[in-house]
């Protein structure tokens, strides 16, 4: 079966609940998984003064490594529509993958959070899709098939272009179960379309 890397920043945990979501997903449809996230570039004692959630679980990935994943399924939060600077920092360094066609035909997805509702959840999923389809992977979205994005009864996040989550402007919001679905539903697919080109 194919193996997938989900490769995260949070800096709240939102992305990082998120995350373990896609990553069930994936498992589900039988791909071997794992999730990474990427270093953290704020200094130490300014994130610890801004109650950034430095003790996460998941170990820090290196660049190197996309290249030995079929499928990578990339999760940021927004700032100010785009992704943060830890993750473009990050995927900034993959020049030379990019430069011998590394990443080529792989599999690639993106997931988001935003304090708000119009927060810039889409662009901020298109910041990431950009840099994949740079690196020329093939991408795969939410399509409708989640129906929970359709829900109007409540505050939902979800998009077709990647699951979503809005976490409220002091982060006290976490992720709902129709977000973390959704979140599941991307994985899901993410795999199953690795399956069929790598299985």
């Amino acid at each position: 079966m194919s193996k997938v890397l989900v490769l995260y920043y949070s800096t709240y945990g939102h992305l990082e609940t998120m995350a373990q979501a896609v990553a069930e997903g994936a498992r589900s449809a039988g791909a071997h998984v794992d999730v990474k996230r990427v270093p953290e570039t704020v200094p130490e004692d300014v994130a610890r003064a801004a109650y950034f959630k430095l003790d996460q679980a998941a170990p820090v990935a290196s660049v190197a490594e996309l290249a030995d994943y079929d499928a990578i399924i990339v999760g940021a939060p927004t700032r100010f529509g785009r992704m943060p600077a830890q993750m473009t920092a990050f995927l900034d360094q993959a020049g030379g993958l990019w430069a011998r066609g590394a990443l080529n035909g792989k599999v690639g997805a993106a997931f988001t959070a935003t304090a708000s509702q119009h927060g810039g959840q889409e662009v901020t999923l298109f910041s990431i899709i950009t840099n994949l389809l740079h690196f020329g992977m093939t991408i795969v979205g939410l399509p409708y098939s989640h129906q929970g994005q359709m829900a109007l009864d409540q505050i939902v996040g979800g998009s077709p272009y990647g699951a979503t989550t809005i976490t409220g402007g002091q982060g006290q919001r976490q992720p709902s179960e129709i977000e973390l679905e959704g979140a599941r539903h991307q994985g899901k697919l993410v795999a199953q379309t690795a399956n069929k080109l790598f299985g």
